[in-house]
């Protein structure tokens, strides 16, 4: 794995604080009713993404999620601003204003959703990963689901298809407790997601998904297995995520004492004492990186709502054709 230096620490306590402070501006916009729909915050499940970048080659390396998808396609090197263009429906953002919050997409960085489907984006990642080792590219698919997709029936029809032929894929459980508002201990009788694997006699394990370096080198072992052709590896990070399932959920299935908790191992706050505790920054230095990342976030917040909105004809055109029916000009 690539070395971990004062340089990795501070990219990644501003990409953390940046994707954090991106979100935390998406739920108060959301609330004005500038967002609408679905909203799915990432908070606290940061260092999942930065241990992963960390690993992957972004040259040929992709990624596939879930509906907790907005920070992700920013890591792998999409423009925050067409991000939040998108969450607002405006023309300018990565669908032209046409996904919406779940399904944020970019095939030029690598990052192919956002599926709202719960456990639809597994089969998809297996896929990718089939194109990969048929076309030898040399790629490796991180395919990300949430610890309630890993009761569908479809996990367990891609993990067989995947060890069979030894596809070149990651499949990575982010488990933070919840089912939309169901914990792990409710869905069935192990609590240990990680042991779906050895069913399949699939590498696997557990992985502390609040440190970015405990994460960085469990993907990084299971990417270069992948690489080398000797077929996936299931990992489960064990993580949290201090915002509710959606902006709607009203978090009655737990208390304020548990996230608080979870609070005091938060990645981002992890990554900042190892900067100080090393002399990587000073205090003021830190504060110079906070003032630029909330410089960016204003940056992307007036780029979404000086945007304009898609015409409405691009509604049909995306969704609408018929080569016997010339009537109806296409402009995609």
């Amino acid at each position: 794995m690539q070395e971990i230096t004062k340089e990795t620490y501070l990219d990644w306590y501003e990409n953390m604080f940046f994707w954090r402070k991106f979100e935390d501006k998406l739920a108060a916009v959301y609330i004005q009713q500038k967002v609408r729909g679905f909203l799915h915050l990432y908070n606290g499940q940061e260092a999942v993404l930065a241990g992963a970048l960390h690993a992957m080659d972004l040259s040929k390396d992709k990624m596939i999620t879930a509906y907790r998808n907005h920070v992700q396609p920013i890591g792998m090197g999409v423009d925050p601003r067409r991000v939040m263009a998108e969450l607002y429906g405006k023309a300018t953002g990565t669908s032209q204003g046409l996904g919406g919050s779940m399904h944020i997409f970019s095939k030029e960085h690598g990052f192919y959703g956002g599926h709202g489907i719960v456990g639809g984006q597994i089969p998809l990642g297996a896929g990718m990963a089939f194109g990969d080792k048929y076309n030898e590219t040399g790629a490796v698919t991180l395919c990300y689901f949430g610890d309630g997709a890993a009761r569908q029936g479809s996990l367990h029809e891609t993990f067989n298809m995947a060890m069979t032929w030894k596809l070149p894929v990651v499949f990575v459980c982010e488990n933070n407790g919840y089912a939309m508002g169901t914990s792990v201990e409710r869905t069935a009788n192990h609590t240990d997601i990680w042991k779906l694997g050895l069913g399949y006699e699939m590498p696997c394990g557990p992985v502390d998904g609040m440190n970015p370096i405990k994460v960085a080198e469990a993907f990084d072992e299971a990417i270069q297995r992948a690489r080398r052709g000797d077929g996936p590896t299931f990992l489960e990070m064990k993580t949290y995520r201090y915002r509710g399932h959606s902006m709607s959920d009203a978090q009655h299935y737990r208390t304020k004492d548990e996230v608080k908790e979870y609070q005091k191992i938060d990645p981002i706050t992890q990554v900042k004492n190892v900067i100080l505790e090393n002399g990587y920054a000073s205090e003021e230095d830190i504060k110079e990186i906070d003032k630029r990342v909330k410089g960016l976030v204003a940056e992307c917040e007036k780029f979404a709502e000086e945007s304009p909105f898609p015409e409405k004809s691009l509604m049909y055109d995306a969704v609408y054709e018929q080569e016997d029916y010339p009537f109806l000009e296409h402009k995609l």
